[in-house]
Formats: structure tokens, sequence, C-alpha cells
């Protein structure tokens, strides 16, 4: 063999084993780097999905859900007498709570007229007691049930979240409120469930709990779980959020009632001031001020000065409360 057939042997059999052992090695650097161009290359933003995108997508159902749910309430402003009574807690008819009314307004019309007050103060005080004192019990007894529902909804909320997290469907949650909780949390718990049974979805019926109790509470557990059954989510976390968000709206609400109690023992004194003195003044030296239910003009007085203190306590009212 030639010296120049050795050499090309030699060489070629460098290049084969070259070959073998270089080009993986090259090839992965090469594949390595046609990677990171690909990443580092910029794409039409059209032409793939954007988080942003993503994000705006889900914020614009939860705008849906938000505007849905407030064109509903819009719809019915005015609430019905069946409605009022169930908010108070009344399983009273319509028909028994006109009787009622009558009844006192007949009532404190012939009580008014056997003590001899006259004919128009009478019809006054009769119409009072009979289209007025029903619906100021209503609000008295549907604020009462309002607080004692608030009082306990939070740690409803929490036993809900709990037994998500252990595993439990949101509907077994709810019938374990609608069962174990004190009331009126227990019953409008129960009226959800018992809504839901026959074929309401469960964030709708959840959306009910606001129609009888019209609290901003309950407008937000509504909400939540109507935005979680429609946009998904993580249910645990957001009634999570809401449970800490109750309690520290009840806390400043406790907070509030704590500081402004100076200004409401304030306003009780000066309101029942007029009324003490008037008393005083009766038992030492009552034909001094019989002059004022004997007279016509100590009648009007009296009236105007009534009058005068209503708005006076009213006012001061509106001042000490604070809706937040």
């Amino acid at each position: 063999m030639s010296t120049y057939g050795l050499f090309f042997l030699v060489t070629l059999a460098i290049g084969g084993v070259a070959w073998v052992f270089l080009y993986p090695i090259l090839s992965g650097e090469r594949k390595a780097e046609r990677r990171v161009a690909s990443v580092a290359r910029s794409e039409p933003i059209a032409a793939r999905p954007s988080r942003a995108a993503a994000g705006k997508t889900r914020r614009e159902q939860v705008e849906g859900t938000l505007k849905e749910i407030e064109q509903k309430r819009q719809k019915a402003k005015r609430v019905p007498l069946h409605l009022r009574l169930a908010r108070a807690g009344l399983k009273w008819s319509k028909q028994r709570f006109m009787i009622t009314a009558a009844v006192l307004g007949v009532g404190a019309f012939l009580g008014m007229m056997i003590f001899g007050v006259g004919l128009l103060p009478a019809l006054g005080i009769g119409f009072a007691a009979g289209c007025g004192m029903p619906f100021w019990m209503l609000n008295f007894l549907k604020k009462r049930r309002e607080n004692r529902f608030l009082n306990n909804f939070p740690d409803a909320v929490d036993v809900i979240v709990r037994g998500i997290k252990a595993g439990l469907p949101l509907l077994d949650s709810l019938r374990l409120i609608a069962t174990d909780s004190a009331e009126p949390v227990r019953s409008e718990f129960r009226a959800i469930v018992e809504t839901q049974s026959i074929g309401m979805p469960i964030g709708e019926a959840c959306l009910k709990l606001f129609e009888s109790m019209p609290v901003p509470e309950a407008n937000f557990f509504g909400i939540v779980i109507s935005i979680q059954q429609r946009a998904g989510g993580n249910l645990s976390e957001a009634l999570g959020n809401l449970s800490r968000v109750l309690r520290d709206r009840k806390k400043m609400k406790a907070k509030i009632q704590a500081m402004s109690m100076e200004a409401k023992a304030s306003a009780s004194i000066i309101g029942a001031l007029p009324i003490v003195v008037m008393g005083l003044v009766w038992l030492t030296s009552p034909a001094y001020i019989a002059l004022l239910w004997t007279e016509p003009l100590g009648r009007v007085m009296i009236a105007c000065c009534g009058c005068w203190m209503f708005i006076g306590v009213m006012v001061m009212r509106k001042m000490i409360n604070f809706d937040f």
C-alpha cells in the first residue's frame, strides 16, 4: 500500500471517530440555540394566547354577572307586604295584618273619644295607630332579626369554608348550616337548600338570600357564590376572604356604637328634658301648667312644641347613626 493510501485511511478513521463522539454534542448545542431563538423570537400578539387576555375575559364575565344581578335588583324596588312580613320573621297573611292594623286604629280612636280629646285629635291618633304603628313594628322586628342574623352569619361562613376544605360539596355544607345553626341563619339557609332542590341553580338560590335578608353581608355572600359558579375559582379562598370582611365589618360596627354612645346619651337627655320638666311642674303646681291643655291656645302650643321636638329628635338620630 502506498503512503497516500495509508494517509487517506488514517484520516478517514480519525474523521469517523470524531463524527461519532462530537456530532451529538454539536447537534445538542444547535438544538438549544434554536430553542432559545424560537422563544426569543417576537411573534404576533394575536398568534399566541395572552394572560392579560385571559384575565380580561374573566373580568368581563364577573362584570357581566354583577350587571345582571344589579338589573334584577332594580326591577323590584318596591317591597310587597308579604315580603316585609317575611323579613320581620312573621308568618302572617296580608289579611291578618290588615285586620290587626284596623283593630289598632279603631281601638285608639275610640279610646281617645272616651277620654274626651276631641274628634280631630282622635282621628289623627287613630290614623297613626292604624297606619303607622304596624309598619313601625315591622321595621323594628326586621332590624332585630337582621342583627341576630349578622351576629351568627360570619360563623356560618366559616363552617362552609371548613367543610369545603375538608372535601364536602357546597350543597352539603349549606345543609349543615340549615340544620345546626341558630335562628334566623338556620331558616334562611334552609330556604336556600329548598329552593335549590326544586331545580334552581345554587348561585341564584344564594342570591335569593338578599331578598329575605336585605343586608350587605347577605348580598356579598350571594355575589361570591354566583360568580364562582359562573366564572370558576377557589371557592374556599373566596369565602375565607368574605368571612374576614364580615368580621371586620362587625368590629367596625361595634367600634362605631361604642364611640357614639356618648352622643346618644346626650341626645336622650336633651329629648327627655322638656317632658321631665313638664311633669315636675305639673306635680308642684298643676293649676299653672293646666292652661296648656285646658285653653285652645295652650293646645296649639303643645302641638307645635311636639312637632318641633319630634323634628329635633329625628335630626339628632340622623346625626348619631352611621351607615357604612
